[in-house]
């Protein structure tokens, strides 16, 4: 039995494979700060991430490594590389995407890496994408529980212009097991984030400017590793160079 999943496995890699339907991408990116659902990951500082994406018929890999900065709420790690796997497939007018992420963390000094499973459902309408998916991390002790990221957004490209918009909200909710460490994906307990931001793009080049923001803006109690200064809003700079 075990057998045939491995062929069957490896069957479907190699029609994948002759299927490919794009060659792989690369970039490097410099932002004035690392955030992720309107959370900082570089204790407020610059970064410099790369990144690499690859389309095998109906299956996507993508990988990206990411600076931390010696990040309090990933426990003093210096880097985390996110790898990330999907199948994607058309039905009707949408495209749809199931997902699974590995955070995988340099430098902490205990155990920090989790995993994320979900996806999401694209629309395209002329230059406008909308896109609503839900990814969830199981009970992990790295995070202090589970963690139900929801979100949506909207891209619009400007016509011609070489502007995008870009807009989006997300909901972070979850069971906690170890208060403590929960804190680190929601400080204090559920809260929403959003963004809305600009992007220019010229050739490879791609610069960005974004509005990140949370309602965290309040007393709630937070644990040194919900890194409460670093929550806040902010106006990011992005600049992203494709190979």
């Amino acid at each position: 039995m075990i057998g045939r999943i491995g062929w069957g496995v490896a069957s479907l890699l190699v029609t994948a494979a002759a299927q490919a339907q794009s060659l792989p991408s690369v970039g490097v990116e410099a932002t004035t700060d690392e955030r992720r659902r309107g959370l900082s990951w570089s204790e407020g500082k610059a970064s410099i991430s790369g990144d690499a994406a690859l389309t095998l018929g109906m299956i996507e890999l993508d990988a990206r490594v990411s600076a931390l900065r010696g990040s309090v709420r990933h426990d003093g790690a210096d880097a985390v590389a996110d790898l990330g796997a999907a199948i994607v497939t058309d039905v009707g007018p949408f495209q749809l995407r199931g997902r699974a992420i590995g955070h995988v963390f340099a430098g902490a000094e205990q155990g920090m890496d989790y995993a994320e499973f979900g996806g999401d459902a694209r629309y395209t309408l002329g230059p406008v994408e909308l896109t609503a998916g839900a990814l969830y991390a199981p009970p992990q002790r790295a995070i202090g529980g589970s963690n139900l990221y929801l979100s949506a957004q909207a891209v619009a490209g400007i016509p011609m212009t070489p502007f995008t918009l870009v807009g989006g909200i997300g909901r972070s909710s979850g069971a906690v097991d170890d208060a403590l460490r929960a804190d680190r994906l929601r400080p204090g307990g559920t809260y929403v984030d959003w963004r809305l931001g600009v992007e220019h793009t010229t050739g490879p080049l791609t610069l960005a400017l974004d509005y990140v923001g949370t309602d965290l803006n309040d007393d709630r109690g937070v644990t040194s590793i919900g890194d409460r200064p670093h929550s806040g809003d902010r106006i990011l700079g992005r600049a992203r160079f494709a190979f």
